[in-house]
This record gives structure tokens, C-alpha cells and sequence, in this order.
């Protein structure tokens, strides 16, 4: 089961595609974060969402915001898929223990053993403002997080 807007987002820390320890709780106070649960690295839909986010990036990050795209996939997969599609937001692998954090947030498909297509986000607080949850093939509608972003940004 997922979790409900309201309560606090589970705690993590998760290296990035270059290897640097990631935590949740370090933007604490600081900035509001967007999490973004993606299947796999270098498919399809992954691909073309995180690219539009690439290409928009000043919408979905900055001095207030942060996004973090979160996917079960090995660091090192997730650098090729960085350097590949110039991808310059942390991607980080929730690989081992296999896909633990995004089972703290309900949304590990554990017969596909990948992530499912979910987003949250996180107030400045540590808590759950805002989410949505996408089928595997359907791509996300990233106008409307920049909406629920101006909305907790103020």
C-alpha cells in the first residue's frame, strides 16, 4: 500500500549515479523534493519523461526544489543512462537491498522487480504534500507537478 499525503515521507539514503550518498533527510528544512519512481533505466517512457525533465529541469529544481529520480537499477547502469542522455539530476539506484526504498513507499512491483511509475513530493518539512501513480506504459503529466510545486513553494 502506498502512503497517504499527510504523512512523513520514509527517510533514505541511496547513492546517485556517481556513486555520492543521497539522503532524504538532508534537505530537511531546506527544500521542498520531488521524488520520481521510474521502472528501468533506458527504456521507453523512462526515457523520453526523464529527458523532458532534462530539458525543463529549471521547472522541476531550484534554490526551493529538488528532484531526485529513484529506479532499481544498478549505480552503474544508471551512469551510462546519465552520461548517454546527458542526464545532470541525481538518478539513484535503490538496487540493494533490492528495491527496500520504494517498498517504504509502497510502489515495488516485486514480479517485475522494479519501481513503480509513482511521484511524490515532499514539503520542506519531511512531508507528503502531493502524489501520483502512473501504469507502467503511461508516461507522467509533468504540468501539473509544476502546479503542485508553485502551490507548496508559494
Amino acid at each position: 500500500m502506498t502512503l497517504e499525503v499527510g504523512q512523513r515521507a520514509p527517510d533514505f539514503e541511496l547513492r546517485d549515479q556517481h556513486g555520492q550518498t543521497v539522503a532524504l533527510s538532508k534537505f530537511r528544512g531546506a527544500k521542498a523534493v520531488v521524488l520520481m519512481f521510474y521502472p528501468f533505466a533506458f527504456s521507453r517512457v523512462c526515457t523520453g519523461e526523464l529527458s523532458e525533465v532534462r530539458d525543463n529541469l529549471d521547472r522541476f529544481q531550484s534554490d526551493d526544489v529538488q528532484l531526485l529520480a529513484i529506479s532499481c537499477d544498478p549505480m552503474f547502469t544508471l551512469r551510462a543512462f546519465a552520461d548517454q542522455d546527458r542526464l545532470t539530476f541525481p538518478l539513484l539506484s535503490d538496487f540493494w537491498p533490492h528495491g527496500a526504498v520504494s517498498a517504504s513507499y509502497g510502489v515495488f512491483d516485486p514480479e517485475r522487480g522494479c519501481s513503480a511509475r509513482s511521484t511524490f513530493i515532499v514539503d520542506q518539512q519531511g512531508v507528503l504534500r502531493w502524489s501520483v501513480h502512473n501504469a507502467m506504459p503511461d508516461a507522467r503529466d509533468l504540468a501539473e507537478y509544476e502546479r503542485v510545486l508553485a502551490a507548496i513553494s508559494g
